[in-house]
């Protein structure tokens, strides 16, 4: 018989997460073969906003937030919030009262596929949320859901531990087996992204690759340049 919460799970460890964290979303989106990033309507409150950290998913109904309240009483610190809200926006499933709660726990940020409320005084404490948007309604806290299983979050799967890391273009998840190979990749993309960088501002703008693509895709014809 199983659990409808999962307690125990390997999460991934934090010197991966702080590694992992002075990267950008698009660099470990890139680097995962493209996959992994959630749909764009999940975003950060406000630009400025990062996180990083292992998932603790929560599987809630639309509109009822009893399994998040359970959740920020199981996480740990340095845990992310990731909740299944279905993407609804009728009603908001956190705001301030919970968000200073898993702020005062060290919960490094909250990703919701789902609606909150009390954005302006969330924005005051600084504290990294990331949903589809706001609605001031609030919550019901009478239906159950489940903590610690894989669930569906912005198009993707997360499971408890994998690496969440998220800023202003949005939300990429890597399963934790995979974060450390990765990160080695990240280094070097950064490194030639940085290379090809000054090559521009010295005025080497046109890409080495793109002629041959155009002729692959049936643009050009042999022999034939922009």
């Amino acid at each position: 018989m199983t659990t409808d919460i999962v307690r125990d799970f390997e999460r991934v460890s934090p010197e991966l997460v702080r590694q992992a964290s002075g990267f950008q979303a698009a660099i470990l989106a890139d680097v995962a073969g493209r996959r992994g990033a959630m749909h764009g309507r999940i975003a950060a409150l406000r630009p400025r906003m990062k996180l990083a950290g292992p998932a603790l998913t929560v599987d809630v109904r639309p509109g009822d937030n009893l399994m998040i309240h359970a959740a920020i009483a199981l996480a740990k610190p340095g845990d992310v919030l990731v909740i299944d809200g279905k993407g609804d926006q009728t009603s908001a499933l956190m705001g301030t009262i919970m968000m200073t709660a898993c702020q005062q726990l060290g919960i490094a940020g909250v990703v919701i596929d789902g609606a909150v409320r009390d954005s302006l005084e969330i924005d005051e404490m600084d504290y990294p949320v990331f949903s589809v948007g706001t609605n001031p309604n609030g919550p019901t806290k009478n239906v159950p859901g489940r903590i610690g299983h894989p669930v569906s979050c912005g198009g993707i799967t997360v499971r408890s531990g994998d690496l969440v890391l998220a800023d202003a273009d949005g939300i990429v998840v890597i399963e934790r087996e995979r974060v450390e190979g990765l990160l080695v990749q990240a280094r070097k993309k950064v490194a030639d992204e940085t290379a090809r960088i000054v090559q521009i501002k010295q005025g080497n703008t046109s890409a080495s690759w793109l002629a041959a693509a155009l002729r692959t895709a049936g643009v050009l014809k042999e022999g034939e340049t922009l």
